[in-house]
């Protein structure tokens, strides 16, 4: 009986290690199964579009900087070559006004230096990359401020429809996403500014928050970084 219960316990503990460690083989798999599509399934299919020439062997990494009030997004490609911008993507659509998002619901577009953290293949806005909102300042800010509710699930995506998110249309985003999907997530940073700071506009002030100033440094600091 001793047995019986070590070789189920030993069989359990190897389905949860599978679960964890092996997602990389039966999550494919399982996607397939449902009728859903992978992240490989859409790179391959974008890349035999042949709708764009980039040529990725030598990109390192990427910066993506949102501009709320230009309603664009700068690409910048790192690698052997130096820096250099490689596109730009603008807005479809736009929700809330220049400042952080403070709280779920308030429609705002966050602002901040964020990482991508993951790619969804089958989002119902055609493609989408989820930002790492809230980051680690995000929710110190929060905590100083007593708010603790700060919002998820903010993307950037196709269509044009959005609250929160960054719409840039289909196209727009099968081309992103194929960056992305080449360069690898971890790779790519995104700065979300409430305008182009590098041109030495006044920072904006914000009424509801003390801490502005502090957010605005950190955004400048990264795009200047960026070039």
């Amino acid at each position: 009986m001793t047995k019986k219960i070590l070789t189920f316990l030993l069989g359990l503990l190897a389905i949860v290690l599978f679960f964890f460690f092996g997602r990389v083989v039966w999550h494919p798999i399982y996607l397939k199964v449902r009728g859903e599509k992978t992240t490989s399934d859409v790179v391959s299919r974008i890349k035999e579009s042949q709708r764009f020439d980039h040529d990725f062997s030598d990109w390192k990494s990427l910066d993506l900087f949102c501009f709320k009030e230009e309603r664009v997004i700068e690409v910048w490609a790192k690698g052997g070559f130096g820096r250099k911008k490689i596109k730009e993507f603008v807005f479809q659509g736009f929700s809330g006004e220049l400042g952080p998002k403070l709280r779920e619901g308030d429609g705002q577009i966050p602002e901040g230096v964020y990482g991508i953290e993951y790619l969804n293949p089958n989002s119902r806005f055609h493609l989408s990359m989820k930002l790492s909102y809230p980051n680690a300042f995000d929710r110190k800010m929060g905590e100083r401020d007593g708010r603790k509710k700060l919002g998820y699930d903010i993307f950037i995506h196709g269509k044009s429809a959005t609250v929160g998110c960054i719409p840039i249309g289909d196209e727009g985003i099968e081309e992103l996403f194929l960056m992305v999907a080449e360069v690898g997530k971890s790779n790519v940073r995104v700065v979300v500014a409430p305008h182009d700071l590098r041109l030495g506009r006044r920072k904006i002030d914000i009424a509801e928050i003390e801490w502005e100033e502090e957010l605005y440094d950190l955004i400048e600091s990264a795009l200047q970084d960026g070039l």
